[in-house]
């Protein structure tokens, strides 16, 4: 009987400490997704959601973070600040989320960094959230994201519609943290190489017409249009240009790069229409290895942008939280840095069994990311090359993959 009480003892004194000290109670890493399932960002999250998704499969495949499977739990932020805010809290009080991913639009990653992962101690890793503003967070070095900044888009655009033989450019913006910053980052870009905004106008979401907007963008008769937004309001704004008789030739941002917009007005009616996203080299290897495994999962690889970059913010919080044998939110971060620096032996997509392997012999690891190298900065930045991809005989296609140097 004595031993019987000594073995109860000592269960309920583990148990005790385990209560102490959350940190030991839960070794789980659940990461948890701020995806825009509605609203105006709705045709790119689930595509996205399915990057992440890819990653935990393979992870857990390999055996999972720190001997145990990898959890993923999803909130839709409906590309909404307050609904990103009230989704990522759900996440972090409720489901107890180690780290989160996303959320898709700058203008809802911010609040959300601000006011839930900050506070809660947690990393924050984005694939798409691209304005300029990020840089200037003060994240206390929780904030991170897998795309470049709009600081870098602005000029990759500018190039594009030089290329394309543009003198001058009228600009739609969404008028938000995503919108305005890239519409100043190309103006800057481009006018400096020569060409000249003849006019920019911003515009609210859900709005009934576009119509005043239109007008106003083609105040000097410019020779196209840039059109920075989402698909939900980029199509009839797209819609009034044509049928307005203003514009018939079109720069995109990345936002208005997806399949549906083609659906919506036809392609016959875009063609030549040029964009811009963030992709890596044609024949990058990691990248080839990502489509491949996406494509194997999924049955196809969609155009749209932002999913190998989910899938990396995935990859990223796993090798961190295994290099940090930890699943506190402060020790994954420090640990995102050491798993994607030079010098680290190369892993890559699909690679995790391999990666965990030369941890636990005590190596270092450079993750090389499907989106491209990884080489956060001190506010959690990277670099990258963008593609400038057109609309033609009603199919996205990419013209060339380059490194902005305006």
């Amino acid at each position: 009987m004595a031993a019987i009480h000594l073995r109860i003892g000592a269960a309920l004194m583990a148990a005790a400490m385990l209560t102490a000290n959350p940190a030991l109670a839960q070794t789980k890493l659940k990461i948890g997704a701020v995806m825009p399932l509605t609203g105006e960002l709705a045709d790119y999250g689930p595509a996205a959601l399915n990057g992440a998704k890819l990653a935990v499969e393979e992870i857990n495949k390999a055996g999972g973070v720190l001997g145990s499977p990898v959890a993923l739990a999803v909130g839709d932020d409906q590309t909404s600040p307050q609904a990103g805010v009230d989704a990522a809290h759900k996440l972090v009080s409720v489901e107890k989320v180690n780290a989160l991913i996303g959320p898709m639009g700058s203008g809802v990653f911010i609040p959300v960094a601000r006011s839930v992962a900050v506070p809660a101690g947690i990393p924050i890793i984005s694939g798409s959230a691209t304005s300029p503003m990020i840089s200037t967070l003060d994240a206390k070095g929780f904030a991170f994201r897998t795309i470049p900044s709009d600081a870098f888009q602005g000029i990759a655009m500018a190039q594009v519609a030089r290329d394309k033989g543009y003198k001058s450019v009228g600009v739609i913006y969404v008028n938000s943290d995503y919108g305005k910053p890239l519409s100043d980052s190309f103006t800057q870009a481009f006018e400096k190489a020569g060409g000249k905004v003849t006019a920019a106008t911003g515009f609210e979401p859900k709005q009934a017409s576009f119509s005043g907007e239109v007008q106003k963008a083609s105040t000097g008769h410019p020779d196209a249009l840039l059109l920075i937004a989402y698909t939900g309001d980029g199509v009839p704004i797209l819609k009034q240009a044509l049928e307005s008789g203003l514009f018939n030739r079109f720069l995109l941002s990345d936002g208005m790069k997806a399949p549906e917009i083609i659906e919506a007005i036809g392609g016959q009616f875009l063609d030549g229409a040029a964009g811009t996203a963030a992709a890596p080299l044609p024949g990058y290897a990691a990248g080839e290895a990502f489509k491949a495994a996406y494509k194997a999962r999924y049955g196809e690889v969609s155009p749209k942008p932002y999913i190998d970059g989910y899938y990396d913010a995935v990859y990223v919080l796993a090798l961190a939280a295994e290099k940090a044998k930890s699943t506190d939110g402060a020790k994954i971060r420090d640990a995102i840095r050491q798993i994607t620096a030079e010098g680290g032996e190369k892993v890559g997509p699909g690679e995790f069994a391999k990666a965990k392997q030369l941890l636990a012999q005590g190596k270092s690891i450079d993750y090389t990311g499907a989106s491209g190298a990884l080489k956060f900065d001190a506010h959690g930045d990277v670099g990258g090359t963008f593609a400038h991809w057109e609309i033609q005989d009603g199919a996205i296609v990419t013209k060339e993959v380059f490194e902005p140097k305006l």
